[in-house]
């Protein structure tokens, strides 16, 4: 007989009071023609997955699971009819998301989650933990919630962090996974956490194996975040990862800005101008004139904008092919000592 059961993170968002993003949904004793036949329509590639017709929600079939090779995919499924609740439960990450409610809103919770919630704790559910890499990133991500940023990590699940962290498999993640996990935590207000944990653990090899510093700005975007970590990282640590263009952008800006010294010798302070490009990224530059690595050049910069601004650089439309350049160079060397006056 076909049972559902609300199950994961949306249980324990709802037991701290938090309104949970979605829900996720386990369907005990059916099978995926069962499934179709009754309107749902599959998504999964690895494992049944299907999205109720109505309610557009994912409910997924219980599952068991083995390693069967590397890496997060590195899996094989059975989700027969005869697969239990408590056996998906057990397979998931931490007690507090192996819990389930069934559709008389009863908690069916066999690993303590509840006890260990109420406590804050992060406690694995099982040894298979250490099978899946990605759940070492994604307990670093969970540090990031507001709701869950103060919880302590159980001893035994930080022994089980550096197991991962020393077994290679890590090295087996794919690069772009491990970048969704990383822009979601430079989202959050406390994504310093994020990248705290992962030095704690030695959890940032190889992808991030420049990190030395994981503090950042907590109030600004997720570019600029990411930025200010690449500055106080010697902008080393996209190297080895499919960092947006968005994000370079910021970070190829901040550096420019960082360069822009009122010292500069004037070639190299039109050149670093030129990249800043005051008209088209001033949004961008005001926001990272925040951070505390510009408060030196701060009043610099923002004095240089303010005169670049000023300028009439609608005259290049009307130079000739030969002269745009001499134009543009006398436009800035105009700002530049209105700067300096």
């Amino acid at each position: 007989m076909m049972k559902i059961y609300q199950v994961g993170g949306s249980i324990r968002d709802e037991l701290l009071g938090e309104k949970p993003k979605d829900k996720d949904w386990l369907v005990v004793g059916s099978s995926p023609e069962e499934m179709i036949a009754e309107g749902f329509k599959p998504i999964g590639k690895d494992f049944p997955v299907f999205i109720h017709p109505i309610s557009k929600e994912e409910y997924a079939l219980a599952r068991t699971e083995k390693k069967s090779g590397y890496g997060y995919k590195g899996f094989t499924f059975y989700f027969g009819k005869d697969v239990t609740l408590e056996e998906d439960l057990s397979r998931r990450d931490f007690t507090m998301n192996a819990i389930a409610k069934d559709e008389d809103g009863k908690l069916i919770d066999p690993f303590n989650g509840l006890k260990d919630i109420k406590a804050g704790i992060f406690r694995h559910v099982s040894d298979a933990f250490l099978e899946d890499p990605l759940r070492a990133i994604r307990i670093a991500r969970f540090k990031t919630y507001n709701h869950l940023k103060d919880f302590k990590i159980d001893d035994l699940t930080q022994k089980m962090l550096l197991k991962i962290s020393a077994s290679g498999e890590l090295e087996k993640l794919s690069k772009d996974r491990v970048w969704i996990e990383i822009e979601r935590s430079l989202q959050s207000p406390n994504a310093s956490k994020f990248f705290t944990l992962l030095l704690d653990f030695k959890l940032h090899e190889p992808w991030l194996a420049k990190l030395l510093n994981s503090e950042c700005n907590n109030r600004t975007s997720a570019e600029i975040k990411w930025a200010e970590l690449e500055s106080e990282n010697n902008f080393q640590l996209g190297e080895s990862l499919p960092v947006p263009n968005n994000f370079k952008m910021h970070v190829q800006l901040l550096k420019a800005l960082i360069e822009c010294q009122q010292e500069c010798p004037e070639d190299n302070l039109i050149k670093n101008i030129e990249r800043i490009n005051f008209h088209r990224n001033m949004d961008e530059i005001n926001a990272l004139l925040e951070l505390e690595g510009l408060s030196k050049n701060r009043d610099f910069i923002s004095k240089l904008g303010k005169h670049m601004l000023e300028e009439d650089f609608t005259a290049l439309k009307e130079a000739g092919k030969d002269e745009v350049r001499n134009v543009k160079l006398h436009l800035i060397k105009q700002a530049i000592k209105k700067t300096y006056a």
